[in-house]
């Protein structure tokens, strides 16, 4: 399983420009069991080499940054992929209307600190990315969120179990839902683990 894209991994942008349109193609197919809604207005993308690989890809296309930029997207996008022992997932609170995004996204201060995985009993709380700060000092949670779900040996065990139902929820007091994993979802998310 692949944990890192290197530079040697980034292709030049005429070659990626040839073969752009069948790539988002297969990427938005792949993404289709990663993506996990939960309550109205949150979803979840379980993110992975290869959809890392393609944002990078995406960003150095459309902003022709050159060199430096490579160097930033590979420290931006790196630690968003799984290292064989955890899930890592984009949250996105997805509101179009702008003043009640506003009204939503201010009461949900510490919401990054309130979604677990539940497999039948064992809880793995979920672990901001350490980047910046996904509340703000007035209690207002960003629209994004980018969540390490660390997994014991055991852990990914139970999750591979196909008796265990997976739960995934958020507990925050104003945005409490939670959903069970589809077993294509589960199933996509198996690959994020490396053999013990």
């Amino acid at each position: 399983m692949l944990t890192e894209i290197t530079r040697d991994d980034i292709m030049d942008m005429d070659d990626y420009a040839a073969v752009r349109k069948e790539r988002r193609r297969n990427i938005t197919k792949m993404k289709t069991d990663r993506r996990v809604a939960l309550g109205p207005d949150a979803t979840f993308y379980f993110e992975s080499y290869d959809t890392m690989w393609h944002q990078i890809h995406e960003m150095l296309y459309i902003e022709r940054g050159g060199e430096q930029q490579i160097v930033d997207e590979l420290a931006a996008y790196n630690p968003l992929i799984p290292k064989g022992r955890e899930l890592i997932a984009t949250l996105m609170f997805e509101i179009d209307e702008p003043e009640r995004r506003e009204r939503v996204l201010a009461g949900l201060g510490g919401v990054e600190e309130t979604v677990c995985l539940n497999l039948d009993g064992k809880v793995i709380f979920a672990e901001a990315e350490a980047d910046v700060d996904r509340t703000s000092a007035d209690g207002k949670a960003s629209s994004v969120q980018f969540l390490h779900f660390p997994f014991s040996d055991d852990d990914v065990a139970l999750f591979r179990e196909p008796l265990v139902k997976v739960v995934l929820a958020i507990e925050h007091e104003k945005y409490s839902h939670m959903t069970i994993l589809s077993e294509a979802t589960r199933a996509a998310l198996q690959g994020d683990f490396a053999d013990t």
